[in-house]
């Protein structure tokens, strides 16, 4: 039998006035469970943020306390989740998200399963984001093992679990994105990792791989510029009657380009 449970709102106003975020602890001092649960997390974190601030207002973060009612503040055995995702607010820094000063809870959360978490975060963790946060979409990957994975639709106060799309993808309504099972290397470490992607099959890139796809970017159009400036240095040579020999060697453009441009003349 789920418990019934008293509407969000109703909880913190009539526990009026409660504490704020400096009033509360942030901090509890326990680390993720490994190096790969910390970049996991990092990984759907930084690739979201720059997106939301591009797209829609939102705030991302992870391994935060969420505060959401005055009996919570008796009972510390609940931790934040390991990501989380609020739409319609800003992206202003927080030392933890408190539910009755933001006026909402968050519209994703995402729970990176291991051997010591997996029992809670599939059951005890799941009914407080269905029942107490009403948590709209909740979800759960395992990061050294791939195939646990999963994704629940709050519908009419229960979660009902997301069948994948054609691509085997999980999608996220919210965010009008997908939550994809991606092979590769991150941080140096090659694995399948869980990565926000387009609709069209695009991945968000990570500040690292954005900065060297503007590198790429820069290095075509440099040498566009490049090869475009030694054209027009050899169709002058050319009007002058150089041979393909001496413009060959002063402009390395090779024999097949000279032809080329020398058709143009004729």
């Amino acid at each position: 039998m789920f418990e019934t449970i008293e509407p969000i709102e109703s909880v913190w106003k009539s526990r009026l006035p409660l504490p704020t975020q400096d009033d509360l602890p942030s901090e509890d001092g326990i680390q993720m469970e490994t190096e790969r649960h910390k970049k996991q997390m990092d990984l759907l974190i930084y690739s979201l943020a720059p997106w939301l601030i591009e797209h829609q207002d939102g705030y991302v973060n992870g391994n935060m306390f969420v505060y959401f009612s005055a009996n919570q503040l008796k009972n510390e055995n609940f931790r934040g989740p390991d990501v989380f995702v609020t739409l319609e607010v800003s992206n202003e820094e927080r030392k933890s998200w408190v539910v009755w000063e933001e006026g909402k809870a968050p519209d994703i959360v995402i729970e990176l399963l291991s051997e010591t978490t997996v029992k809670e975060d599939k059951s005890k963790k799941k009914q407080i984001y269905q029942n107490k946060l009403r948590v709209p979409e909740y979800y759960w990957f395992d990061p050294f093992n791939a195939e646990d994975w999963a994704g629940f639709d709050l519908k009419k106060g229960r979660y009902e679990r997301m069948s994948p799309d054609a691509k085997n993808r999980l999608v996220s309504g919210s965010l009008g994105l997908a939550l994809t099972r991606w092979h590769g290397i991150y941080e140096g470490i090659e694995a399948v990792w869980l990565r926000w992607e387009t609709l069209n099959g695009e991945l968000l890139p990570t500040p690292q791989e954005a900065r060297d796809i503007q590198a790429q970017r820069a290095n075509t159009a440099f040498s566009e510029g490049e090869q475009k400036g030694k054209l027009e240095t050899a169709r002058k040579m050319l009007a002058k009657g150089y041979n393909f020999a001496e413009i060959a060697e002063l402009t390395a453009l090779s024999l097949n380009d000279l032809t080329a441009l020398s058709s143009t003349y004729r």
